[in-house]
């Protein structure tokens, strides 16, 4: 048997679990003061695939940006607003799924509504943003310039306009 047929074969295979509904990391956005739910990532056993719940309270949304090699999937749980693809505007509301390529320009606005949504990132990156951009509960809520969260969202593969 080949050397890599044997590693794989010695890989330890991550464990599943199931977690309630508000549970997973709790974070709070550093813009907004939305919640951020991490359900599954490589911190939590998940190598390929992070996975978590964000809140955009009324009034807020995403600034566009785009991951330079990540695809990304959004499932809106609750509310509604708008998400922009490459310059277009689309609604967006409960029951409707989002899939953003990588490479893609993307945002989101809700100016009238709370916009809950779960999102799906492949490879994971999203949650490691959010661990350095973001608080915890009960934390002071933490000032970054524009540069810095810049400078840290290239370090997962994100460019922001």
């Amino acid at each position: 048997m080949p050397d890599s047929d044997q590693n794989e074969a010695h890989t330890p295979v991550p464990q599943g679990y199931v977690i309630g509904a508000g549970e997973g990391e709790h974070l709070i956005h550093f813009r907004d003061g939305g919640n951020i739910f991490i359900k599954a990532d490589p911190m939590m056993g998940s190598n390929h695939l992070g996975l978590g719940i964000q809140q955009l309270p009324k009034g807020s949304g995403i600034p566009l940006h785009r991951h330079l090699d990540r695809d990304e999937a959004f499932y809106v749980l609750e509310g509604s607003g708008t998400v922009t693809l490459n310059d277009v505007r689309h609604a967006c509301e409960r029951g409707g799924t989002i899939f953003i390529p990588r490479n893609t320009w993307h945002g989101f606005s809700s100016p009238d509504h709370e916009l809950v949504q779960l999102w799906i990132m492949v490879p994971p990156g999203l949650d490691g943003f959010f661990r350095e951009t973001c608080s915890r509960p009960g934390e002071p809520r933490k000032q970054l310039t524009r540069d810095q969260i810049n400078a840290i969202a290239l370090k997962y593969g994100t460019e922001f306009t």
